[in-house]
């Protein structure tokens, strides 16, 4: 059979998914993939008397939904099941106890965790507060925020399985005594990377909040309060944080707690990093999510919901789900443990708003809003009457017994305790794509892909290309003019009616993505992962009614992200303040200009291990012993945009021929950060910049260059053109945070995680 994937699909699962030899080459086709996790998947029914005929038709049934890109299971599934590793689940949570013992047991547990491509989360709430005394050693604690760190750097430390970087949640209740120092512990965008982090909040918190009253901090270690606080003070300062960029989220800690499934079994306390599955301790979670954009079929030139098929891939993807618990290799026997007892799983969807395109339907529509209800109401029965049937044949979930489903009367033999999530979709629905992700609406309609040095080509999204080419208003000129803008909706030259529908991000206020949030959240048993977007110029009580709004509207939880607010972090750019200082700078100019290249020159190369690849910098200096140029090259492991890494070589040499001082361009390249830092002989590179700084470091100041006056040693650079999306031709797009260390292309803040739409890249 002939597979419809898309190129960026194909790239995307060469590059991460399907099997390679010793020498990393490719030895399965994307078909095999789907037959090796549709055969592993299908196994689990022998275990409950099934034939081999029974599951060689289960088998085939899972491999059509997903090779018609109806379903696809999370990552980790795709990526192991039927492999020696085997470890399927996407995310974990793990326990924290206020003991050093507990704290670096759970690191090991955490990197062994990372290293088989899952993702953790904690609360550290139960760690005693800063400069509390420790008894057994008459020291004092250093809080929970300090052993935040020790885990973000062992989880840079640890690469997810070769294909995935760790992510991680790290949750504090409002009510811990540090709550102060964890609002803040992300200001700097360069701490705790590795981290998303959220608020635990209390209903106690909300009503102190509305009634304007001080509440208590809790010592988590005497249980007594230590000091009272006022709720708006904190609430502000939460607020003015993620306006300012991101972070913290917020979870709705009792609430989330309200759906417990199993109380017995505890209070949950912690979810997965994109805060969309609340766990107990030592639960994983196996998610997967349906294509709505593949469940809509044509009648008579319309298109309409094919809920027929929509019920057969739910039913279809609660059984996948279900048996990829049972030929799970877990990391843990705790964890085995704790996620057969509740079975729990987490079916969602992606491509909503490519549905609603091909609806006609606005994504910030009542009709959106009252459709999403229908839509996730529908897939949440269909959910539910699989899993009693699984529940009649396979038996109950283990921990059954105390559930909210064991009642005196009218039980409901469920399977699993839950059944529906949404997850981020950011690498599944480029596989399934061109799909949107998740429940998120469309990023932009137009972009630049950069090709070679000065060519760029214009990609445009599937659905609206095939819209203005059937209405006739298709141009390359058009397209080029909408990638230069982060909506259409002035673009008179579009008709009305496809404005109306084709909204991106920037064109919806955050009340319409609460809502939309809202109302996928009441047919959802876990919580929904999505990205309440503002634009740049949004004030910050505009995010405090959205945080309101969120409460109000019995969403579990919400992450914000207001348009370029972590790329301002980085780059302080200033303007001349008056005249003054333009003349200052004309002077200035005139005074500086670069030497002209003598007639010998030498250099040497240093290679540089940085978290994208072996870094090779060459500095040449003059016959005086003066640097004189600087050239870069990443090796093949590389995946920094070599246009950037080429921009900051021309402007290191461009100062060293204008005569600055070298340890001042040391001060402005040392410990700029990026995604990926790695360690170089001890010392910690934090990214491509900061390992140039410590090169000219180490070659200009640290050690005598002595003048030469042999003939000049020519060393061929190699430069590469990848056929990548660069941060910089899209850096007035919705949501950027930076750029992927992968590809190169433009990283953004989507369903409460960080990705690269390019090559599939995600830190969740």
């Amino acid at each position: 059979m002939e597979l419809k994937l898309s190129p960026n699909a194909v790239k995307v699962l060469e590059r991460r998914y399907l099997r390679k030899d010793q020498e990393g080459k490719l030895i399965e086709t994307p078909e095999e993939m789907f037959i090796r996790v549709a055969s592993a998947i299908a196994q689990a029914d022998k275990q409950y008397g099934k034939t081999e005929q029974d599951v060689k038709k289960l088998q085939e049934s899972f491999f059509e939904i997903m090779t018609n890109l109806e379903f696809l299971p999370n990552s980790p599934c795709l990526m192991n099941a039927g492999k020696e590793l085997g470890q399927l689940s996407a995310c974990f949570t793990l326990p924290i106890e206020d003991s050093m013992e507990s704290i670096f047991e759970t690191l090991k547990v955490t990197s062994l965790i990372h290293k088989s491509g899952g993702g953790t989360g904690f609360n550290f709430s139960r760690l005693r507060p800063k400069n509390a005394v420790v008894k057994t050693t008459g020291g004092v604690a250093s809080g929970p925020i300090s052993f935040m760190r020790v885990y973000d750097a062992a989880t840079e430390a640890v690469k997810q399985g070769g294909t995935r970087r760790g992510a991680n949640m790290g949750i504090l209740r409002v009510d811990h005594p540090d709550i102060m120092e964890f609002i803040t512990c992300k200001e700097n965008n360069n701490h705790i990377t590795n981290f998303n982090i959220s608020v635990a909040i209390t209903d106690e918190f909300m009503h102190c909040l509305a009634s304007g009253e001080d509440y208590d901090l809790i010592d988590p270690h005497t249980h007594k309060p230590v000091q009272r606080i006022n709720a708006k003070e904190v609430f502000d300062l939460i607020v003015k944080q993620a306006h300012k960029n991101g972070e913290p989220g917020i979870i709705f800690i009792d609430r989330i707690n309200q759906y417990n499934p199993t109380p017995g079994l505890g209070k949950i306390e912690s979810t997965n990093p994109c805060g969309e599955q609340p766990l107990l301790p030592y639960e994983s979670c196996d998610l997967g999510s349906i294509n709505l954009d593949q469940m809509c079929r044509k009648v008579r030139g319309a298109c309409e919901i094919d809920w027929e098929r929509l019920k057969l891939v739910t039913r279809l993807a609660v059984h996948f789900l279900d048996n990829l618990i049972d030929v799970n290799k877990f990391p843990l026997p705790e964890i085995e443990q704790a996620t057969k007892a509740t079975r729990k799983i987490g079916l969602g969807v992606m491509g909503w708003a490519s549905l609603l395109i091909r609806l006609n339907i606005p994504y910030n529509s009542e009709e959106a809003v009252a459709l999403a209800e229908k839509v996730m109401g529908f897939i949440l029965d269909v959910s539910n009457e699989k899993s009693l049937e699984l529940g009649k044949t396979k038996g109950v979930f283990p921990a059954f017994e105390g559930s909210i489903y064991d009642k005196k009367e009218g039980q409901v033999r469920m399977r699993n305790a839950t059944l529906t999530t949404i997850a981020p979709t950011g690498t599944i629905s480029i596989i399934a794509g061109p799909c949107s992700s998740g429940i998120e609406p469309l990023f932009a309609l137009s972009y630049y892909r950069s090709v070679m040095d000065n060519d760029k080509l214009v990609e445009v999204e599937p659905l609206f290309e095939q819209i203005a080419r059937q209405r006739g208003f298709y141009s390359l000129k058009l397209m080029e003019k909408i990638a230069e803008s982060a909506s259409i909706k002035d673009i008179k030259e579009i008709p009305e009616d496809v404005r109306r529908v084709f909204v991106t991000s920037h064109d919806i206020s955050p009340q319409w993505h609460v809502r939309m949030q809202a109302a996928f959240q009441k047919y959802v048993h876990n919580a929904t992962s999505k990205t309440i977007n503002f634009p740049h110029e949004a004030a910050i009580d505009e995010v405090r009614q959205a945080y309101i709004l969120a409460f109000d509207l019995h969403c579990k939880g919400i992450t914000i992200y207001r348009d370029k607010s972590r790329e301002e972090q980085v780059l302080n750019v200033g303007k001349p303040k008056e005249k003054q200082d333009l003349k200052v700078a004309q002077e200035f100019k005139k005074e500086i200009a670069p030497r002209p290249r003598p007639e010998v020159i030498i250099g040497t190369t240093t290679k540089v291990a940085t978290g994208c690849g072996n870094l090779y910098v060459t500095i040449n200096v003059d016959e005086d012993g003066k640097p004189f140029e600087l050239f870069t090259q990443m090796g093949k492991a590389g995946g920094c945009a070599a246009s950037q890494l080429e921009a900051t070589g021309r402007l290191v040499s461009l100062a060293f021929r204008a005569g600055i001082e070298v340890k001042s361009i040391i001060e402005q390249l040392r410990n700029i950060r990026c995604p990926s830092p790695s360690w170089e002989k001890g010392q910690r590179i934090f990214s491509c910049a900061d390992a140039i700084a410590r090169v000219v470091e180490r070659r200009l100041v640290n050690v005598q260059v002595a003048p030469v006056s042999s003939e000049a040693v020519t060393i061929p650079m190699k430069h590469s053109h990848d056929d990548q999306l660069l941060a910089s031709d899209l850096d007035d797009r919705a949501n950027i945070v930076g750029v992927c260390p992968d590809c190169g292309g433009a990283l953004r803040h989507e369903e409460g995680c960080v990705k690269c739409h390019a090559c599939g890249y995600s830190k969740c």
